[in-house]
């Protein structure tokens, strides 16, 4: 059996438990032995993340070790898998720079829904339709998904040109924002990392995002195309 390790926490808002729980039928349903963690610590384990096929992270706003990260990217470059969604990978260690790099992307805004005036600080404020545009059709991951919409956040992310870009989503621009036009950026992508895949989407804010049939096949399928 492929191992998949799980390593899970940070920010309650994403219910890193709930939504990583999604999951762990579909990773047993395909023959993966799974471990679950509550801390980057064993990413500096070389013993345990020698055997690892895939990490499947949800650790928002977290912080991360220079020796934690560094048996991270060591772990993909030899063929470990990299996967998660949302914030638990795009905003989980904003403080360095070389997990950064090897992910592709981070968090910068999501737009709200209302005025300043009009928000209520729930979480809803935050919640603003839009649609996720297909990129990539020929994609084993995307493949046979059309473009579909979301009511949730929408992230814009700070990304580079050696993702290859699934699908797209376009911030609009705001009465009240300061941006001039809309902004275009990444909703799914990959990336090679020496013998390593990773495999980033940004929908997936909670369960009930990730339970959309467009986002949880995608999210699946990222699994499986990103493991070892």
């Amino acid at each position: 059996m492929r191992q998949a390790l799980v390593v899970r926490g940070g920010w309650d808002g994403h219910q890193p438990v709930e939504a990583t729980d999604l999951f762990l039928p579909f990773l047993k349903d395909h023959d993966f032995e799974v471990r679950v963690t509550d801390s980057p610590s064993v990413y500096a384990d070389p013993a345990v993340m020698g055997g690892v096929d895939l990490i499947l992270q949800c650790m928002t706003m977290s912080t991360i070790t220079a020796e934690e990260v560094a048996g991270l990217v060591a772990a993909v470059e030899a063929g470990t898998g990299l996967a998660g969604w949302h914030g638990g990978i795009c905003d989980a260690y904003r403080a360095s720079a070389d997990y950064l790099q090897l992910v592709g992307g981070q968090f910068a805004a999501h737009a709200s829904r209302y005025a300043p005036g009009e928000r209520s600080g729930e979480q809803a404020d935050n919640y603003v339709p839009h649609r996720i545009e297909i990129t990539a059709g020929d994609h084993e991951i995307t493949r046979g998904i059309a473009d579909f919409e979301l009511e949730t956040e929408q992230y814009w992310v700070l990304t580079d040109d050696y993702n290859e870009v699934l699908a797209t989503t376009t911030t609009a621009t705001r009465s009240w924002g300061a941006w001039q036009r809309p902004v275009t950026c990444p909703a799914v992508w990959t990336r090679q990392w020496g013998a390593g895949r990773v495999f980033v989407a940004t929908p997936g804010h909670r369960v009930e995002v990730l339970q959309d049939l467009n986002v949880r096949t995608i999210v699946e399928r990222g699994l499986l195309w990103a493991a070892r």
